[in-house]
């Protein structure tokens, strides 16, 4: 048998693809080193012999239950591996402290040497179960979860809900510093709520990196669990008010036309550190013990935080020290042998001596976390009925804190990205580690649980990025090209049903972004799950380059002009994306940017065809829009009539971009580009103070309302 056979049998064990077709229809078949570097990404034995004996010993082990078993609500047979109609005696510690046991006879299940033991019926939770049958014993962490996700009353069915999104930091207020912030998010909760708006949709908040602020985008976090410290508003911190003042330079930052991160951050950082050696003086007693409320909250936020929160503020403080080094290192993989390792004697040194380092970047993120929830609190005050509606990037830097804190977890020598499709001919590679799903279930899926949790925080709602991850992802093995990946499977059924648990134990809903390549009968699992599908108008298009009438939206999903990797509104009617890409060279030949630019003349004159059979805009008017002898024109007005055309779908939530309010043409994102457009920099032409106070919030929000209000009445009709 040759070594790629082998290695071909082991990838199946694993889940690793050894054939995929991409987008345009090319067969890929992943080569021996491919399959090589992925099995060994999965923290397997090089040889294929060993990972494979290795693989059985771990599939056998707790019975072959492994580290955790999750039942669906209804469910309540376990697959043990035992000889057939083995008796086992088990004992379920349930989250509650309280204890259910049973000697029981299992039945035989089929013929790979599985029997299933029958448990009685279960409280949804995190339990333990221990197990001893012929002189063997184990424990599991056992979970029973719902089936389905949470669901608010705006959000059951018949409900017609709407909401504003934006990136949070290029709104551009009078008061902020130069970036937006949480102050900045709750008056734009407030202020929306008034005009009807039941959520507020966010980019990720996600940690970046406090030591390197060049490093910007949202989607690239050093960790998912905590928050970026630039959105603290430093004049709402306490103490400002007794005598900080605001920088010399803040005039220069406010004026920006782009965010610096940079000069953000020289801003904030000393006052901020100020601020909290008055906050340590003040609040904290010389032995650690809280004198304040404060304090006591501080105290009570770290303790929560335990090892998890300890190890992040160890890798802030560590990564600031060594990037302050000539010559950098920006990657911990840079770092002395003994700093790479989180739990080494050195590290904890380090920790030990620099600890009132380590407890200002907890104190940063308590604060953060203080900010976000007022921010929250202040929109449910107002009336935003579904909360703030957070993301969840698909990975994690490889640089960064998660990264280095958990090792085990992160696939080494491997990246996250996308097989080639039309626009990206060459394939992605986005560069983001990917997490190993034997790890995960090793871990009881305790790192996946934190995630969620984190971002489910403060938040109504929770947006998951390439919600495809859950079932499979795209790894290419870092130093190939994107093209030479492979998808990986990930166990779908266990890691939905804790985005149920968790959904319901936040009292969050969710919506999967299933944009790109999706699984023949991936949207239908998510539909049952009560997952809402991310349905952007310009890809609702049938055959011939019709536009998806509204009637014909599907009712569990989240409906949107655009997103941050589209052009806006405005961009997109005037090419303003195509003109990017054409001027920075990313179209991989003259042909491609021909087909677009076409396509686009195409899908303009479709949408105002489109509009014109909901009664939006008279055909008679198509010319002011298309003027035969010039460029497209675009208007408040054509932009009115797509939002009513959203709004009347059967989407139970619709969402208006503030770029769309208003008018700007600049997307936040350009992707396939790192250099050349601002990714991730942009701010808001207009304050926030003068979109919330203009004319065409009022406007937009009356045409949604109606949109709204039409969509449902004609489903009673």
């Amino acid at each position: 048998m040759s070594r790629l056979v082998e290695l071909r049998h082991v990838a199946g064990l694993v889940g690793i693809h050894t054939r995929h077709v991409d987008a345009l229809g090319v067969v890929h078949e992943p080569d021996e080193e491919t399959l090589a570097r992925l099995i060994a990404g999965l923290g397997l034995p090089p040889e294929p012999g060993q990972a494979a004996a290795a693989l059985a010993e771990e599939q056998n082990a707790a019975f072959g239950l492994g580290a955790v078993a999750i039942l669906g609500a209804g469910s309540n047979h376990l697959r043990l591996r035992l000889p057939p109609d083995s008796p086992v005696e088990w004992t379920c510690r349930l989250e509650d402290g309280s204890e259910r046991r049973g000697d029981e006879e299992t039945h035989h299940a089929d013929a790979a040497d599985h029997s299933a033991l029958v448990l009685p019926e279960l409280p949804v939770g995190y339990h333990r179960l221990a197990l001893e049958s012929g002189g063997r014993a184990a424990e599991v962490q056992l979970i029973a979860a719902p089936t389905s996700c949470y669901l608010p009353p705006g959000l059951q069915p018949g409900a017609r809900s709407w909401g504003v999104t934006t990136q949070l930091y290029w709104l551009r207020s009078g008061r902020n510093w130069g970036i937006g912030d949480f102050t900045d998010l709750a008056e734009l909760s407030r202020r929306a709520a008034g005009f009807g708006a039941a959520t507020i949709g966010l980019n990720p908040l996600h940690a970046l990196f406090a030591a390197e602020p060049r490093h910007i985008s949202p989607y690239s976090p050093s960790s998912r669990v905590y928050l970026d410290y630039l959105y603290i508003d430093v004049t709402a911190v306490p103490g400002f008010a007794d005598g900080a003042a605001a920088p010399a330079a803040l005039a220069a930052a406010q004026a920006s036309e782009l965010v610096d991160y940079a000069a953000v951050a020289a801003l904030k950082r000393p006052v901020l550190e100020a601020l909290f050696r008055r906050f340590r003086s003040r609040d904290l007693g010389s032995d650690g013990r809280a004198r304040t409320p404060f304090g006591e909250a501080y105290l009570a936020f770290q303790r929560d935080g335990g090892a998890a929160l300890a190890a992040f503020a160890t890798f802030e403080a560590l990564h600031e020290q060594f990037m302050q080094r000539e010559g950098g290192g920006f990657s911990w993989h840079e770092w002395p042998a003994a700093m790479r390792d989180p739990n080494s004697p050195e590290v904890r040194a380090f920790a030990a001596k620099r600890r009132e380092r380590v407890e200002f970047f907890q104190w940063l993120q308590w604060e953060a976390d203080r900010q976000l929830a007022a921010a929250a609190e202040a929109g449910r005050r107002s009336g935003l009925a579904l909360g703030l509606y957070r993301d969840l990037a698909v990975g994690v830097d490889p640089h960064g804190s998660e990264a280095w804190a958990d090792q085990q977890l992160v696939a080494p020598g491997a990246a996250i990205g996308a097989p080639p499709d039309p626009l990206s001919r060459a394939g992605q590679d986005w560069g983001l580690a990917p997490f190993s799903p034997l790890a995960l279930k090793r871990r009881g899926f305790a790192p996946f649980i934190a995630a969620l949790r984190a971002n489910m925080r403060n938040a109504g709602i929770l947006r998951i990025d390439h919600v495809m991850g859950l079932q499979r992802l795209y790894w290419i093995p870092r130093g190939k090209p994107a093209t030479a990946g492979a998808y990986v499977d990930y166990p779908l059924g266990d890691l939905l049903r804790l985005v149920a648990l968790e959904s319901h134990r936040q009292a969050c809903a969710v919506i999967g972004e299933d944009l790109g390549t999706v699984p023949d009968g991936f949207r239908e699992t998510m539909r049952a799950a009560n997952v809402l599908s991310y349905r952007i108008f310009a890809f609702e298009r049938r055959d011939g380059g019709r536009f998806v009438p509204p009637q014909d939206y599907p009712p569990l999903a989240a409906a949107s002009a655009a997103t941050h990797d589209l052009a806006t509104l405005k961009g997109f009617w005037v090419s303003r994306d195509i003109a990017w890409r054409r001027r920075l060279g990313t179209y991989p030949d003259a042909a491609a940017a021909a087909a677009e630019a076409a396509d686009r003349d195409h899908a303009r004159r479709e949408l105002l065809e489109a509009l014109a059979a909901e009664g939006l805009l008279p055909r008679e008017r198509f010319s002011e829009f298309l003027p035969a002898d010039g460029e497209p024109v675009f208007t408040a007005e054509l932009g009115n009539a797509v939002h009513a055309f959203l709004a009347r779908s059967q989407a139970r939530l619709m969402l208006v971009q503030v770029e769309d309010i208003a008018g700007e043409c600049e997307q936040a994102n350009l992707p396939g580009t790192s250099t050349g457009h601002p990714n991730w920099c942009r701010r808001m032409a207009q304050s926030l103070e003068a979109i919330l106070a203009g004319a065409d919030f009022v406007r937009v929000a009356a045409a949604v309302a109606a949109g709204r209000r039409h969509a449902a009445e004609a489903r009673r009709e």
